[in-house]
Order: structure tokens, then sequence, then C-alpha cells
């Protein structure tokens, strides 16, 4: 499986993107991170879930965590 980041510039300069380290962010210069997704158990469903920023809706649930992980990349990265 080939990993790929996705590293969108507005005109103004500032770059959005799921973080990952394929590129070393820090090498462009300062960044301000804001969280896309939480990845939660639940103990209830038995089950991994993507939930918002806020933790207060269930975007994607699955019993393997790496399954949210590539969901969220996939859903939650900049088009």
């Amino acid at each position: 499986m080939t990993s790929q980041m996705v590293l969108t510039i507005d005109p103004d300069g500032t770059g959005h993107c799921l973080y990952s380290e394929l590129i070393d962010l820090y090498a462009i210069g300062t960044m301000e991170c804001r969280r896309a997704s939480h990845i939660e158990f639940e103990a209830r469903t038995q089950e991994w879930q993507v939930l918002t920023p806020e933790r207060d809706s269930v975007l994607f649930c699955h019993r393997s965590r790496s399954v949210c992980e590539a969901w969220e990349h996939a859903h939650l990265q900049p088009a």
C-alpha cells in the first residue's frame, strides 16, 4: 500500500492537510494544528468510532481501529 498525503496551499500561503510525517511540515514553517476528528473505543458497541472534533457526533465506526484510521485519511483530507 502506497502512503500519500494531500497538502493544499491557499493563495495566502496557509496550508491544510491531515497530519502525517510523510512531509516534514516543520521545514515549511510554523504549524498550527486543529483536530479533524478523534478515534475512540466505544465499549458498549465494541467498536472504534471516528468522532467530530467536538466529540458530539459519530462519523464512522468499525471493529478495527486501522479501518477507522484509513476512513479518516480517505474522508477528512482536504480536496
